[in-house]
């Protein structure tokens, strides 16, 4: 899914106002295409107020938009992005919201993967020799082992037993063998031997 409209309504009679409103802007949020197919739009009406709004989060989902009276009155809508932290909400008016909902998914998408790009870019670092590499791998403290989000560079002969015996010391396994990789000289972080070229090893949980 896309986008999740949450209807929200503390008095019984405000719910059909709420509910048409909320139903009219999920067809025309519907009626636009993004990435080759037409707008996934999900309606979550439950009754458990704040809940609603993490179990999206937890999901995924793109945006996130609250529709209450308060919004209806002003033709808008109250919109949190998957791209921003979940209490980083903003009012926009409701056309201007289907308008550029396009746009905003772009948006979104293109922000979480320079994210992710980043974040592997400054946790990845080459490792040469088998001390350095055991060692980056290492928790600092065996009896509460800190996560390990790191990626490490290293020589690998292509020798299975080599791979196997990382994985039963450390927990750690190929993840990646680069095919744009360029030759580079140099020795299996495991057995010493030579190779030809670096893969790309992390921890695994």
């Amino acid at each position: 899914s896309h986008v999740v409209l949450m209807p929200i309504t503390k008095k019984a009679e405000e719910r059909e106002k709420v509910m048409d409103f909320t139903q009219a802007l999920a067809r025309e949020l519907r009626e636009q295409d993004y990435g080759g197919r037409r707008i996934d739009v999900e309606i979550d009406d439950r009754e458990t107020g704040g809940s609603r709004g993490w179990d999206w989060i937890k999901k995924g989902i793109p945006v996130r938009v609250e529709i209450g009276p308060r919004d209806i009155a002003q033709n808008s809508v109250f919109v949190g992005r998957r791209d921003r932290g979940p209490k980083e909400k903003e009012a926009i008016p409701r056309d201007q919201f289907v308008q550029t909902i396009v746009p905003m998914l772009d948006e979104i998408q293109k922000s979480l993967f320079d994210r992710a790009l980043a974040f592997r870019e400054e946790n990845t670092a080459p490792v040469d020799s088998r001390d350095d590499f055991y060692a980056f791998f290492s928790p600092e403290n065996p009896e509460k082992p800190e996560i390990h989000g790191g990626f490490a560079l290293a020589h690998w002969c292509g020798e299975q037993t080599c791979e196997e015996k990382i994985k039963t010391d450390l927990s750690v396994t190929i993840r990646c063998i680069p095919l744009d990789a360029k030759e580079d000289a140099g020795k299996c972080v495991s057995c010493g031997s030579k190779s030809t070229q670096r893969v790309v090893f992390a921890k695994a949980y």
